[in-house]
């Protein structure tokens, strides 16, 4: 061996720093840490039993022509139908299905919106090939005259007539 290593030389770089923090600083840390949490646990509860027989010693008496149980954090089945529209939900699964299904069916069927303007719905099934046959509504490009709703309404029948009989006299067949 031409070179022997040497390990009596002290090299500073691989040197470690002596001031570090002592595993028993750690461990002093973390025990105090556990004390302060424990501590600051016990003052809350204590606070908040404070907190609760502050307001049940300060509350108002009750009319004595209402009858209501000493509690009033817990309330019974039948009372729960007595609280207005949206209540809390009791099986959220069971509701929303039931939703779900109320709107899948107003989605696949007919029926009507509003009898009195005659405004309907149909199935969107059938309104998406109603759309796909007849194109959506336009508007008149700038500089033309719209169109007057009896002249579409000739229109629309002309198109439906399947008869092939010619218009009455007196009417102008529009191209």
């Amino acid at each position: 061996m031409a070179e022997d290593t040497k390990h009596d030389e002290h090299n500073p770089e691989l040197d470690f720093e002596h001031q570090d923090l002592s595993p028993s600083g750690v461990y002093a840390f973390l025990t105090g840490l556990a004390l302060a949490g424990i501590l600051i646990y016990f003052v809350l509860w204590g606070l908040y039993r404070y907190l609760d027989s502050y307001q049940r010693s300060h509350q108002p008496p009750q009319n004595p022509l209402v009858q209501s149980e000493a509690d009033t954090r817990n309330i019974p089945p039948q009372a729960i139908q007595k609280f207005p529209q949206p209540r809390l939900e009791k099986n959220e699964r069971v509701e929303i299905n039931d939703f779900r299904l109320k709107e899948e069916q107003t989605l696949n069927s007919y029926g009507w919106v509003d009898q009195k303007t005659g405004a309907v719905r149909i199935p969107i099934d059938r309104a998406m090939q109603l759309i796909a046959q007849r194109g959506l509504p336009t508007t008149p490009k700038v500089g033309t005259v719209p169109p007057s709703e009896v002249n579409v309404v000739n229109q629309a029948a002309q198109r439906a007539d399947v008869s092939k009989q010619p218009p009455p006299k007196g009417k102008v067949k529009q191209p």
